[in-house]
Parts: structure tokens; sequence; C-alpha cells
């Protein structure tokens, strides 16, 4: 995978923790600051699945009232 660089500026404290818990989890920033970034992504798909969940738990109704139970798995009316 081709590597892309960013300049990033922080202030020092923000920089001083960043690398102090890399060094904790003995990986350099740069794999630091990737894993931050990986998660932040995971995180917003996850947010994304639990508003689709919580959509469908409040308009289930609405949609039964609609369009009925369909029995089975896959197939069409």
């Amino acid at each position: 995978m081709t590597k892309k660089q960013l300049n990033v500026r922080v202030d020092a404290t923000t920089a001083e923790i960043a690398r102090s818990r890399a060094e904790e989890e003995g990986i350099s920033m740069n794999q630091y600051i990737e894993k931050l970034v990986q998660q932040d992504m995971g995180e917003v798909g996850r947010s994304f699945v639990d508003a689709a969940a919580q959509f469908m738990k409040e308009y289930e109704a609405a949609f039964l009232a609609e369009f009925g139970e369909h029995e089975g798995t896959g197939g069409r009316r």
C-alpha cells in the first residue's frame, strides 16, 4: 500500500501525549496516528449502523402497516 505523508501541527501537550501513548503501545508515532484514524472510521460505521437500527425500530410499525409482513428470506412478493 502506498503511504502518503501528512504534516500535522498540534500544541506541545498534545504532541507529548501522542508520543507517550505511542511509546506505551510500542509503536511509532505514525502507526499510532494511523491507528487513531482507522478507529475513528470504525466508529463512524458503527454510528451509522446504530442509527439505522434505531430508525428501523422507530418506524417498524409504519413499514409493516404499509407493506405487511414478508415471510421467508430473500424472496419477493
